[in-house]
């Protein structure tokens, strides 16, 4: 009741798919989410609105390292 849900973990392969950010050049909008290696699609995991997002997105899947925006 009084403790906040912890996002749970969750995997990629690390091997075929790197963590991205897309964003929109004309509205700013931001969808984290992976870019598979060989084919170059883009997969949307989660909308970001604001630095807690990125947050929550960098540590749902264990992501330490910066994350390339494309646009």
């Amino acid at each position: 009741m009084f403790f906040r849900k912890k996002p749970e973990k969750r995997s990629y392969d690390r091997t075929r798919k790197k963590p991205v950010i897309r964003a929109s050049i004309c509205t700013g909008e931001q969808v984290a989410g992976f870019k598979d290696l060989t084919t170059g699609v883009f997969e949307e995991v989660m909308l970001i609105k604001d630095q807690e997002d990125l947050v929550l997105f960098k540590s749902m899947y264990d992501i330490m390292e910066e994350i390339e925006k494309i646009y």
